[in-house]
Protein backbone atom coordinates (compact mmCIF):
# COMPACT_ATOMS: atom_id res chain seq x y z
CA UNK A 1 0.00 0.00 0.00
CA UNK A 2 1.13 3.28 -0.83
CA UNK A 3 1.24 5.01 2.36
CA UNK A 4 1.88 8.95 2.56
CA UNK A 5 2.33 8.98 6.31
CA UNK A 6 4.96 6.36 5.73
CA UNK A 7 6.32 7.71 2.33
CA UNK A 8 6.67 11.38 4.00
CA UNK A 9 6.75 12.68 7.38
CA UNK A 10 3.42 14.62 7.03
CA UNK A 11 4.98 17.99 7.42
CA UNK A 12 7.59 20.07 9.01
CA UNK A 13 8.56 17.47 12.30
CA UNK A 14 9.05 19.66 15.31
CA UNK A 15 9.44 16.00 17.68
CA UNK A 16 9.66 12.65 17.17
CA UNK A 17 10.05 9.58 18.71
CA UNK A 18 9.96 6.01 18.17
CA UNK A 19 6.68 5.76 18.48
CA UNK A 20 4.97 9.15 17.29
CA UNK A 21 5.96 12.51 15.78
CA UNK A 22 4.41 16.66 15.98
CA UNK A 23 4.79 17.88 12.62
CA UNK A 24 3.51 21.66 11.44
CA UNK A 25 1.34 21.22 8.54
CA UNK A 26 1.45 22.71 5.46
CA UNK A 27 -2.21 24.50 5.67
CA UNK A 28 -1.65 27.87 4.06
CA UNK A 29 -4.59 29.47 5.87
CA UNK A 30 -3.71 27.80 8.94
CA UNK A 31 -0.50 28.71 9.92
CA UNK A 32 0.47 26.43 13.24
CA UNK A 33 -2.16 23.54 12.48
CA UNK A 34 -0.06 20.48 13.91
CA UNK A 35 -0.52 17.16 13.76
CA UNK A 36 0.59 14.39 16.03
CA UNK A 37 0.59 11.46 14.32
CA UNK A 38 1.39 7.24 15.48
CA UNK A 39 4.34 6.19 13.43
CA UNK A 40 2.95 2.30 12.62
CA UNK A 41 -0.07 1.10 10.55
CA UNK A 42 -2.90 1.39 13.55
CA UNK A 43 -6.17 2.92 11.89
CA UNK A 44 -8.10 2.88 15.00
CA UNK A 45 -7.26 4.75 18.28
CA UNK A 46 -8.67 1.70 20.18
CA UNK A 47 -6.69 -0.75 18.66
CA UNK A 48 -3.63 1.07 20.53
CA UNK A 49 -3.24 -0.35 23.97
CA UNK A 50 -3.42 1.87 27.37
CA UNK A 51 -0.04 2.56 27.28
CA UNK A 52 -0.37 4.19 23.75
CA UNK A 53 -3.06 6.14 23.66
CA UNK A 54 -2.48 7.64 26.92
CA UNK A 55 0.92 8.46 24.98
CA UNK A 56 -0.76 9.85 22.29
CA UNK A 57 -2.91 12.04 24.09
CA UNK A 58 -0.60 13.59 26.42
CA UNK A 59 1.52 14.25 23.21
CA UNK A 60 -2.09 16.17 21.86
CA UNK A 61 -2.04 17.71 25.54
CA UNK A 62 1.87 18.99 24.99
CA UNK A 63 0.97 20.40 21.20
CA UNK A 64 -2.53 22.12 22.50
CA UNK A 65 -0.50 23.83 25.72
CA UNK A 66 2.68 24.96 23.13
CA UNK A 67 0.04 26.44 21.04
CA UNK A 68 -2.08 28.48 23.43
CA UNK A 69 1.14 29.86 24.70
CA UNK A 70 2.65 30.76 20.97
CA UNK A 71 -0.60 31.36 18.88
CA UNK A 72 -2.57 32.58 21.75
CA UNK A 73 -5.96 31.02 19.55
CA UNK A 74 -9.33 31.88 20.54
CA UNK A 75 -10.05 27.97 20.42
CA UNK A 76 -7.89 25.03 19.80
CA UNK A 77 -10.22 22.20 17.84
CA UNK A 78 -8.98 18.06 17.68
CA UNK A 79 -9.83 15.92 15.13
CA UNK A 80 -8.89 12.33 14.75
CA UNK A 81 -10.30 11.25 10.81
CA UNK A 82 -8.06 8.96 9.02
CA UNK A 83 -10.21 8.24 6.68
CA UNK A 84 -7.03 7.79 4.18
CA UNK A 85 -4.35 6.83 6.03
CA UNK A 86 -4.14 3.63 8.63
CA UNK A 87 -2.05 5.95 11.16
CA UNK A 88 -4.13 6.99 14.39
CA UNK A 89 -3.15 11.00 14.08
CA UNK A 90 -5.33 13.80 15.55
CA UNK A 91 -5.45 17.50 14.13
CA UNK A 92 -4.46 20.35 16.50
CA UNK A 93 -5.29 23.61 15.15
CA UNK A 94 -5.81 27.02 16.53
CA UNK A 95 -8.43 28.58 15.73
CA UNK A 96 -8.92 32.73 15.46
CA UNK A 97 -12.27 34.80 15.22
CA UNK A 98 -11.34 36.29 12.20
CA UNK A 99 -9.90 32.78 10.34
CA UNK A 100 -11.06 31.79 6.83
CA UNK A 101 -13.64 29.30 8.27
CA UNK A 102 -14.72 30.60 11.64
CA UNK A 103 -16.87 29.59 13.58
CA UNK A 104 -17.57 27.00 11.13
CA UNK A 105 -15.14 23.48 11.22
CA UNK A 106 -12.02 24.34 8.99
CA UNK A 107 -13.11 21.62 6.25
CA UNK A 108 -16.67 23.72 5.79
CA UNK A 109 -17.32 26.80 3.03
CA UNK A 110 -15.28 29.52 3.58
CA UNK A 111 -16.84 32.34 5.55
CA UNK A 112 -13.74 35.05 4.78
CA UNK A 113 -10.52 35.91 3.09
CA UNK A 114 -7.49 36.58 5.47
CA UNK A 115 -5.14 38.91 4.09
CA UNK A 116 -1.59 37.41 3.51
CA UNK A 117 -0.09 40.12 5.75
CA UNK A 118 -2.06 38.55 8.66
CA UNK A 119 -1.17 34.84 7.79
CA UNK A 120 2.32 35.99 7.09
CA UNK A 121 2.54 37.46 10.95
CA UNK A 122 0.97 33.70 12.17
CA UNK A 123 3.20 32.19 10.08
CA UNK A 124 6.14 34.09 12.18
CA UNK A 125 4.72 32.94 15.16
CA UNK A 126 4.36 29.21 14.57
CA UNK A 127 8.48 29.24 13.89
CA UNK A 128 8.29 29.61 17.80
CA UNK A 129 5.85 26.20 18.22
CA UNK A 130 9.53 23.85 17.52
CA UNK A 131 10.78 24.77 20.83
CA UNK A 132 7.70 24.96 22.83
CA UNK A 133 6.43 21.91 21.79
CA UNK A 134 9.46 20.41 22.25
CA UNK A 135 9.45 21.56 25.65
CA UNK A 136 6.20 20.97 26.60
CA UNK A 137 6.35 17.36 25.31
CA UNK A 138 9.07 16.60 27.95
CA UNK A 139 7.25 18.03 30.30
CA UNK A 140 4.24 15.48 29.96
CA UNK A 141 6.42 12.65 28.17
CA UNK A 142 9.02 12.76 30.59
Amino acid sequence: MDCVFCREDGGDVLWQDDALRVVLADEHDYPGFCRVIWNTHVAEFSDLTETERDRVMRAVYAVERAMRRILQPVKVNLASLGNQVPHVHWHVIPRFSNDAHFPLPIWAPRQRTVSEALLSQRRAQATLLRDAVRHEIELSLG
